[in-house]
């Protein structure tokens, strides 16, 4: 099977090429002899029912700082090429919502991945309240009077904006923390959406677990330890990643998320738990699969492009 693959990313000469997921994934199917091409979202065009995108063919390699060739620009149908990868990253705001909404009208021909519009139902802060038995203590709210009430019940908690991503905007506000006020008018001042309120997990400090599902199934995990002094685990902000294993409420969480994500085509999952609680589910770009595999986990590029296939095949 060779495909015409078109992958919907960020400046790709911007990677880090030994974290990054989508260069991952572009390697996995370069080395199956699929044919890659490369836009980015603003390259992404409408005109008279058609989706089409000025691509680049596009070729990698693993050598940090040239690990890519592109070639001359040319303006592509998407709906003749067989699979989009849609992998830039959030901030999920109106520019990637009118993505989705793009992206979408490419269906059944060509297929997206993630889903589009399940993409754009399910924010990652949002999709995981379907799940509220696995959830935290939770507050998705503007009001200060509700969020000044829930921290007076929950005594220590975090604050951090609805649509945010790689760990920005989170703040840990302790019971003795007069800052709280402040925060408010910061949030209202930057943010028109809710704010997330959710009771702090002292838990956090042994690490924050990503787990991968692909089609659903677990496909590896890392825990994500955050550095001396930081309440927050991400990556981006400093956190540790090391092996870890799943303990038997993860596998319980993993087991509960599977049939929703199967449903929903949402192939490439990454959620994140601290200590028994499920906090988000991360599908509009994942990552993590590089940090599996490091680790002596499966290596996910393989299994997400095998799950790709075998879509493709159950099609015809």
């Amino acid at each position: 099977m060779t495909l015409t693959v078109a992958i919907q990313m960020d400046p790709i000469d911007r990677i880090d090429i030994g974290a990054d997921s989508s260069f991952a994934l572009a390697l996995e199917a370069q080395a199956r002899g699929h044919r890659l091409l490369y836009y980015g979202p603003r390259q992404l065009t409408f005109r008279d029912g058609q989706v089409t995108a000025r691509v680049r063919p596009l070729s990698v390699r693993t050598q940090q700082g040239d690990h890519f060739a592109l070639g001359e620009a040319v303006v592509c149908d998407l709906s003749t090429t067989d699979v989009v990868l849609m992998r830039q990253d959030p901030p999920f705001d109106m520019a990637y919502i009118s993505a989705t909404h793009i992206l979408e009208r490419l269906q059944p021909g060509t297929l997206v991945i993630n889903d589009p519009g399940e993409v754009r139902n399910a924010p990652e802060k949002l999709f995981v309240t379907l799940f509220k038995d696995l959830m935290p203590p939770t507050l998705i709210t503007s009001d200060p009077l509700e969020i000044r009430a829930f921290r007076e019940t929950h005594q220590d908690i975090i604050l951090k904006p609805l649509y945010g991503n790689g760990g920005a905007g989170v703040f840990r506000v302790r019971p003795d923390d007069e800052n709280l006020g402040a925060l408010l008018e910061m949030f209202t001042s930057f943010y028109r959406e809710p704010i997330v309120v959710q009771r702090y997990l002292p838990e956090v400090r042994k690490g924050d677990k990503r787990i991968i599902l692909i089609d659903g199934e677990f496909a590896g995990a890392i825990n994500r330890v955050p550095a001396e002094g930081e309440a927050r685990s991400n990556m981006h902000v400093g956190g540790k990643p090391e092996p870890t294993a799943l303990t038997t409420r993860e596998q319980q969480i993993c087991v509960a998320l599977a049939p929703e994500l199967k449903k929903r085509g949402l192939i490439f999952a990454g959620i994140d738990v601290i200590g028994d609680y499920l906090t988000e589910i991360n599908v509009t770009s994942p990552t993590g699969i590089q940090e599996v595999k490091r680790f002596g986990g499966p290596d996910g590029a393989k299994l997400i492009w095998d799950a790709i296939e075998r879509k493709l095949k159950a099609r015809g």
